[in-house]
């Protein structure tokens, strides 16, 4: 699998975006709310359409990203996989001991459905398994 991207939890996107854009050269590639997950998000990249960075920053006060940023504060949050068979990964990494957080895949951000795994199956890592 490649790496769709690297996810980064943020308490000011505007405020990160300015960072990434500035210090970096990275470019906006998309930006949209999932209230699903209780997030704003954004995607960057650069100009190659490399590895996205996607900043993620609480809608309120619930969910998982909120909850992160109270205990770790801003940082990692997770690292995304890309997949064409997410059902099929998630049955193989349930036969392997590693199962997703949620029976299904759920609709993410741009469309696409995606699945966690828990860092405790995962090296200390919180996985994001993304189809689309």
């Amino acid at each position: 699998m490649k790496i769709d991207h690297v996810g980064v939890a943020v308490r000011d996107i505007e405020e990160s975006i300015r960072f990434y854009t500035r210090s970096f050269g990275l470019k906006v590639l998309h930006r949209e709310d999932v209230p699903g997950q209780n997030v704003r998000v954004a995607f960057l990249a650069g100009a190659a359409g490399e590895t996205a960075v996607e900043l993620l920053e609480p809608l309120g006060g619930e969910g998982a990203v909120a909850r992160h940023l109270e205990k770790r504060g801003p940082g990692l949050h997770h690292l995304a996989f890309h997949t064409g068979a997410i059902e099929q990964d998630m049955e193989r990494l349930r036969a392997e001991g590693k199962p997703p957080l949620d029976d299904a895949p759920r609709p993410g951000a741009r469309g696409h459905r995606v699945c966690f795994l828990h860092p405790k199956h995962c090296e200390g890592v919180l996985i994001e398994l993304v189809e689309g």
